[in-house]
């Protein structure tokens, strides 16, 4: 059983999948996913955009759903007992259903670390209890594992391989229609609906501003998988002088085609600064949700390239500080001051050499293997398999 519950632990899960089966063919993989799992062949039992929501506020509105899953994956490690357990990211969800496959003396391997680094590090008392072994993507997690004596493997970060654009950035502006010599702005409002439902109108507000200073500004919109035109459309109404191009699977060919990018916080930040384009990072919480957050919150970022970066290499605007204004005056400082924007570009070139080398899913699909074949991993702990 294999669960990922939104679209980047669907990516994710989906290229583990492909690398275990292309090692040993025979082994079948059943659970929670989207599309991208779907095309691996796994039995998608529930779908990953009904559970792809964040902050305590919005889970609580998706509880039926949400709570309702968990009890149907109960009840199929209950029925059915699969040969281990993999967990992707989606801490609330999955820490739940570990505590059931352990209860079964199922096998857990956890595959891309909730965040507990970052806040609420009790929890790894959780995993400790309820999870065999951490495949862990960031090297400076292995030395937190180790501290709480939980059983831990660095694989290496996949997107090292996988981030990459299939044409220069000319050529790609020309692809998706757009004129090579005005101003070209990213809008990334997230994977999630309810990521999409709280930042959107402001991205798209902000843009307005950019535009009304620059009136040649083009803007491009890529979709995740787990989100469809009609998810955005009812954002983008009103704002059709933006004339905002929506793109379906080609983000990293988006990202390399543009001069400046507005975008939430998560993976996506990484994928960004390894293409090496400019940008600003924006959240906002509901308001219970962050003043809740902020006490439990332990490092200073909140976008995945500053935290592996270990300072502020791209801008964040958290909160009101995430206004129309200030996200335009960033997109500008961002678009047209050369310096800033050389400055930037050479900080985020040395995010790669933070996250390992190639070979992080192979890596990681020589764990499963080891694990289900109940061999000697000790010597692979703490260390790139």
């Amino acid at each position: 059983m294999i669960i990922a519950g939104e679209a980047s632990g669907d990516l994710h899960a989906a290229k583990l999948v492909r690398a275990v089966n292309k090692l040993q063919s025979d082994i079948q993989f059943f659970g929670i996913g989207g599309s991208a799992m779907r095309a691996a062949g796994v039995k998608t039992l529930v779908d990953a955009r009904d559970m792809a929501v964040v902050g305590l506020v919005e889970i609580w509105a998706h509880r039926k759903i949400i709570f309702g899953a968990l009890r149907q994956m109960r009840e199929l490690l209950r029925q059915d007992p699969p040969d281990m357990l993999i967990l992707v990211d989606y801490p609330e969800f999955n820490l739940r259903l570990a505590k059931t496959a352990k209860q079964l003396g199922i096998k857990v391997l956890y595959y891309i670390s909730p965040q507990i680094w970052a806040w609420r590090q009790h929890r790894v008392k959780t995993i400790r209890k309820r999870v065999d072994h951490m495949a862990v993507v960031f090297p400076f997690e292995v030395a937190f594992y180790q501290q709480h004596s939980v059983p831990v493997t660095f694989v290496g970060h996949p997107l090292v391989e996988e981030v990459k654009s299939i044409a220069p950035p000319g050529e790609l502006r020309q692809e998706f229609g757009f004129l090579s010599q005005a101003p070209l702005i990213g809008l990334f409002p997230g994977s999630r609906h309810s990521e999409i439902k709280r930042l959107l109108p402001v991205i798209l507000q902000s843009a307005f501003v950019f535009k009304q200073h620059h009136p040649d500004a083009q803007f491009i919109l890529p979709l995740a998988p787990t989100v469809t035109q009609a998810d955005v459309q009812e954002y983008i109404q009103g704002f059709e002088n933006l004339g905002i191009k929506l793109v379906s699977d080609r983000t990293y060919d988006v990202i390399a085609a543009c001069d400046a990018i507005v975008t939430v916080s998560g993976t996506v930040t990484l994928e960004i600064a390894l293409l090496g384009t400019p940008m600003v990072i924006i959240n906002r919480l509901a308001s219970f949700t962050y003043a809740i957050v902020r006490r439990m919150v332990k490092i200073a970022y909140i976008g995945l390239c500053n935290i592996v970066a270990n300072r502020l290499i791209v801008p964040e605007l958290i909160q009101d500080q995430a206004t129309p204004e200030n996200i335009a005056r960033e997109l500008n400082r961002l678009t047209y001051e050369q310096d800033y924007r050389a400055t930037m570009i050479a900080e985020m070139a040395q995010i790669e050499s933070k996250l390992g080398k190639p070979g992080g899913i192979i890596n990681a699909a020589r764990l499963v293997l080891a694990l289900l074949q109940n061999s000697d991993i000790t010597s692979a702990q703490n260390t790139t398999l």
